[in-house]
C-alpha cells in the first residue's frame, strides 16, 4: 500500500511539473512514510510514497522496465504475483527484484491491458507506455484502493486522494451541491463525481486510457448475477458449504503474503473471526488480533473478541473509544477522509489503526465485503418482510416480522404496527421498482436534507440523486432476482463508496496501515454472485451458507448470534464538545459556507448538547453538517486557495 501521484500533458512547465510533484507527495505522506519517488517522462510525470510490504529492498518506485518502455507508480497489492512470475518467467521474462510491481509492468508486456483479468489482487495504478505515449489508470474490481483525478491548467493530475489535488497550486477546493445530495440520500457520492467540484473519482473495475489527447474511461470489470430464471444445477449445502471453505482458505493464505507481519482486526462477529481463525491455520508465529471496544452496551462486543482470541489462542490487543475520544478525533479523521460523512463509525476505526502502528504493524486482515456477497445486512431480510407483506397485505404476521429485523434497536421493537407500517412502506411501493430494497433508506436518509440552506436547495434544483442511482444500473438488472439487485446496489456503490473508504482505506492509511479482505477475491466473489438466492438468505437466517462454511472453525455461540452491525456513538459523542461545536458550526461559519440553514442548525446543536438528539434523522443530520463543516475548514486549509462559496453545478 503506497500514495501514487502524476500528471499527464504538455500545457506544463518542467519546473512547475516538479513543483507540481513536489506538492501532491507532501500530501501524500501518510501513506507511504517508508520511502518516495518522482519521475518525470516528457509531457508524464510519476510520483510515489511507500509504504514497504513486499519487496523490502528493491521495490521501491516508480519502477521502470529493464528496457525503459514501462514505468508504473503501483499502490496496493497483487497477492498472486508468485504465481503469475513463475508463469512469466517461463514465457522468457527476466526479473531484478522480489517485488509484486515488476509482476506487474512483465504481466502488461506480456499482454497488454488483458493483464488485468489475471490480476488477483487491491490495486490502483498509473502505467506510462513510452513507446506508444500512452498513459494507462486502472482500478481494481471492488474499489478497495482509490485513484482520483482532475484537469487543471491544461494538464491531467492524478492521486490517490483528493487532498493530493487540492495542494496543487491555483487549485480551488469547492463542495459539489449535487454530490452533497447524493450524500444526505445515498451516504455516498456516484462515481466519478467526488464531494469536490472538479475532482473526479475512477470507478471501481475501470480503466482510463490518454491517448493522443483523448481519454477513454470503460470497464475491464463488471459485478453480475444470473437470470432469476437460471436455475444453477442442484447441490448439497454440505458441498457448497465446503467449496466456499477452501476458497476463503487461500484467498485468506495469499492475503498473508508479506516481507513484514500481518495480523487481523477482530470485531467479535462471524466474518471477522472466521478470517482470524484461518489466518491463525497458516501463520507461524501466532496471529496478532486487534480490537474496538465502548464503553457503551449498545456498541460493545468485547465479550465476543476475548472468546475468539482465546479460541485462536492469539495475542489480542484492544483499544477503548469513549464518546469524548471520537469528538477529539473527529478533526483529524475528516481531513484524511476528505468526504463528508452521516455517522461516527470510521473514527474509531481511525483510532484502531493507530494502535495498530504503535505495535509495529502495517498490515491486518479484516472481514469486509461478507455481508454484502452473502447477504448478511438487515436491509436484505427488511426488503423480504416488505415484498412478503406487500404480496400479503392482511397477514397478521407483519408486526412480528418486522420486530424480528433489528433485535439491537429496542426502540423500533416498541412501535405500534401502524408506525412500523408507515416506516417501512409495505403495500406503497411497487414491487418492480429497481431501488425497492433500499427506499426506506433512501427516504430516512434524505429527512436529513431539512437542514440544507435555501442556497443549496437552489443548486440542487430538481435533481433526484436516486434517480440517478437507478439510471447508472447495468442493463441486465431487471432480469436479477430481488435479493441480487439488493446485493449488487450494496456492493458495486455503498461498498466501494463509504465502507472500503470512508471506513477503511481513509482512516487506515493515515497510519500507514493496509488492509486486506478475503471476502472480496475475485474468486470468493464470484462463487458467491453465483449461489442460489436461498443459499445466502434462508427465510430470514442471513448469511447462510458462510455460516455451515464456519463451523468447527468459530464457536456456534459466535455463528449463531444475533447480527449486530458495527456502529459507534453519533450525536451522543458530541454532548460533551460544547467549544467545539461552537467553533465549527459557529453562525457566521456556517453563513461563510452558505451549505446548511444557520437557525435549523443552531437548534439541533442545541438539541445534542442536552443529549436530546436520538433519532436517526437528526443523528445523521448532526453528523453530516458537522463532517461536512469540518471537512470544509480542513480543505481550506490545506488548499492553495479559499475555499469558494456554492455555486450551482
Amino acid at each position: 500500500m503506497c500514495g501514487i501521484a502524476g500528471y499527464h500533458g504538455n500545457a506544463i512547465a518542467p519546473d512547475r511539473a516538479a513543483e507540481c510533484l513536489g506538492r501532491m507527495v507532501a500530501a501524500l505522506r501518510h501513506r507511504g512514510p517508508d520511502a518516495e519517488g518522482a519521475l518525470l517522462r516528457g509531457e508524464t510525470g510519476l510520483a510515489h510514497t511507500r509504504l514497504s510490504i513486499v519487496g523490502l529492498q528493491d521495490g521501491a518506485q516508480p519502477m521502470t522496465s529493464e528496457d525503459g518502455r514501462l514505468a508504473v507508480s503501483f499502490n496496493g497489492e497483487i497477492f498472486n504475483y508468485v504465481e503469475l512470475r513463475e508463469d512469466l518467467k517461463a514465457r522468457g521474462h527476466r526479473f531484478r527484484t522480489a517485488s509484486d510491481t515488476e509482476v506487474l509492468l512483465a504481466a502488461y508486456a506480456q499482454k497488454g491491458l488483458e493483464c488485468l483479468a489475471d490480476f488477483n489482487g487491491d490495486f490502483a495504478f498509473a502505467l506510462h507506455d513510452a513507446a506508444t505515449r500512452t498513459l494507462v489508470l486502472a482500478r481494481d474490481r471492488m474499489g478497495v484502493r482509490p485513484l482520483f483525478y482532475a484537469e487543471h491548467e491544461g494538464t491531467l493530475f492524478f492521486t490517490s486522494e483528493p487532498g493530493a489535488l487540492l495542494a496543487l497550486p491555483g487549485m480551488t477546493a469547492e463542495i459539489d451541491p449535487v454530490a452533497l445530495d447524493q450524500i444526505f440520500t445515498l451516504w455516498c457520492p456516484i462515481p466519478p463525481r467526488t464531494a469536490y467540484r472538479g475532482i473526479s473519482e475512477l470507478p471501481p473495475g475501470h480503466m482510463m486510457i490518454v491517448k493522443d489527447g483523448e481519454r477513454t474511461i470503460r470497464p475491464w470489470w463488471q459485478l453480475s448475477y444470473p437470470d432469476r430464471n437460471d436455475t444453477p444445477p442442484p447441490r448439497r449445502m454440505e458441498e457448497q458449504a465446503e467449496e466456499l471453505r477452501a476458497l476463503l482458505e487461500d484467498a485468506t493464505r495469499i492475503r498473508l503474503r508479506a516481507d513484514v507481519p500481518v495480523g487481523a482486526y477482530l470485531s467479535g462477529g462471524l466474518d471477522s473471526s472466521l478470517v482470524a481463525a484461518l489466518a491463525a491455520r497458516t501463520v507461524t508465529h501466532g496471529l496478532r488480533t486487534f480490537s474496538l471496544t465502548f464503553r457503551s452496551a449498545e456498541h460493545d462486543e468485547r465479550d465476543w473478541q476475548r472468546e475468539m482470541a482465546a479460541t485462536l489462542d492469539a495475542e489480542a490487543d484492544s483499544v477503548e473509544c469513549s464518546s469524548a475520544e471520537i469528538a477529539a478525533r473527529m478533526p483529524d479523521a475528516m481531513r484524511h477522509i476528505g468526504c463528508p460523512i452521516l455517522r461516527t463509525a470510521p473514527v474509531p476505526l481511525h483510532l484502531l489503526s493507530a494502535r495498530v502502528r504503535e505495535r509495529g504493524m502495517k498490515v491486518v486482515l479484516t472481514g469486509e465485503g461478507a455481508d454484502e456477497i452473502f447477504a448478511g445486512y438487515d436491509i436484505f431480510r427488511e426488503a423480504r418482510v416488505r415484498r412478503f407483506c406487500g404480496r400479503m397485505p392482511q397477514s397478521a404476521r407483519r408486526t412480528r416480522l418486522f420486530q424480528r429485523l433489528y433485535p439491537y434497536l429496542p426502540g423500533l421493537k416498541q412501535q405500534t404496527p401502524d408506525y412500523l407500517a408507515r416506516f417501512f412502506a409495505f403495500g406503497s411501493e411497487a414491487l418492480d421498482d429497481p431501488l425497492y430494497s433500499h427506499r426506506p433508506r433512501f427516504r430516512s436518509t434524505a429527512a436529513a436534507k431539512l437542514f440544507f440552506s435555501a442556497a443549496l436547495k437552489e443548486a440542487i434544483g430538481d435533481y433526484d440523486a436516486a434517480a440517478d442511482l437507478a439510471a447508472q444500473l447495468p442493463p441486465d438488472f431487471s432480469r436479477w432476482h430481488p435479493l441480487h439487485q439488493a446485493q449488487y446496489l450494496e456492493t458495486a456503490f455503498f461498498l466501494p463508496g463509504y465502507l472500503l473508504s470512508s471506513q477503511g482505506d481513509r482512516v487506515m492509511m493515515a497510519n500507514a496501515v493496509e488492509g486486506r479482505f478475503p471476502f472480496l477475491d475475485p474468486r470468493v466473489v464470484s462463487f458467491a454472485a453465483g449461489l442460489a438466492p436461498d443459499a445466502k438468505l434462508r427465510g430470514l437466517r442471513e448469511k447462510h451458507i458462510l455460516k455451515e462454511a464456519a463451523r468447527g472453525l468459530v464457536p456456534a455461540r459466535i455463528i449463531d448470534r444475533a447480527k449486530q452491525p458495527y456502529r459507534a456513538p453519533d450525536a451522543e459523542a458530541f454532548a460533551g464538545a460544547a467549544k467545539t461545536l461552537d467553533t465549527v458550526l459557529a453562525p457566521e461559519r456556517l453563513t461563510e459556507a452558505g451549505l446548511f440553514n444557520v437557525q435549523a442548525v443552531g437548534k439541533l446543536k442545541e438539541k445534542v448538547l442536552k443529549g436530546e438528539a436520538t433519532g436517526f434523522r437528526d443523528n445523521a443530520a448532526f453528523i453530516g453538517v458537522l463532517s461536512t463543516q469540518l471537512l470544509r475548514d480542513g480543505t481550506a486549509a490545506q488548499s492553495s486557495q479559499p475555499l469558494s462559496s456554492i455555486g450551482r453545478s
